[in-house]
């Protein structure tokens, strides 16, 4: 990680689940870390859990990734303020259980928005940013086990996953878009997909809390093994799934 002290990364969804655990082990790691979520005055708490010396290298956001000016204002502040982005982790995301079939519409758009427009605007900006600098930067994106096959509902639950994994998927075709993009434009830019098992976060539905699963701090661990590799190493897909998941 020695190349990335005091470089800027910037988090997505870093309000808690596995974007919290990222931002802390960052700014740990010698990182600056700007921090976007909606809800904002939880990124600003992270700072407390932090040495008093580090804490002024968490930057606290608010920003709603589906919404591109949003997302425009907060970069444009990032570039002003920080000079750039160096690493960006697309972490954001949402779901709304229930039915495909049966729930509102408006619930499966914003779904779509967030996980796969929210990545696009997020990672049009960083990249920007990197190219215009001439640097060598990360892109992180939280995929899933989703994202590459459709997983059964624990018991007799009912699939209530609906546009998650299609969204997910659509990361993994957004992954091996931006690897032939950034080589055909010649560049060292680097992108990785990170995809978690069952997960102990806030958007998990609660018939899964049944299942073998992972902590946040175990998707942190294996983005920055991604980060740590050195220039030549690029981490295309990384899979991590606890012992004894059934899927």
């Amino acid at each position: 990680m020695e190349r990335w002290q005091n470089r800027v990364a910037v988090v997505t969804g870093a309000s808690s689940g596995i974007g919290a655990a990222l931002a802390k082990e960052l700014v740990r790691a010698g990182v600056i870390v700007v921090g976007l979520a909606r809800r904002v005055e939880r990124v600003e708490a992270l700072k407390e859990e932090l040495p008093d010396e580090l804490q002024s290298h968490l930057h606290a956001l608010k920003c709603d990734v589906g919404v591109e000016a949003s997302v425009a204002e907060a970069f444009d502040w990032i570039e002003a303020e920080l000079g750039g982005v160096d690493i960006l982790v697309n972490n954001a995301g949402l779901l709304y259980s229930g039915q495909l079939l049966t729930m509102p519409v408006e619930q499966l758009q914003h779904v779509l928005q967030v996980n796969l427009m929210g990545v696009v605007y997020c990672t049009q900006r960083a990249f920007r940013s990197m190219q215009q600098r001439d640097v060598a930067g990360h892109v992180v994106l939280i995929n899933s086990l989703t994202g590459h096959h459709i997983i059964h509902p624990p018991s007799e639950s009912l699939q209530t996953l609906n546009m998650y994994p299609v969204t997910k998927h659509g990361i993994t075709a957004l992954l091996e878009i931006m690897r032939q993009e950034m080589s055909g434009l010649k560049t060292q830019i680097k992108v990785t997909s990170i995809s978690p098992g069952v997960t102990r976060t806030e958007i998990l539905p609660g018939d899964y809390n049944i299942l073998p699963m992972l902590q946040p701090e175990d998707i942190a661990a294996g983005i920055m093994y991604a980060l740590a590799t050195p220039p030549h190493v690029q981490v295309h897909q990384l899979t991590i799934k606890p012992i004894g998941e059934p899927f």
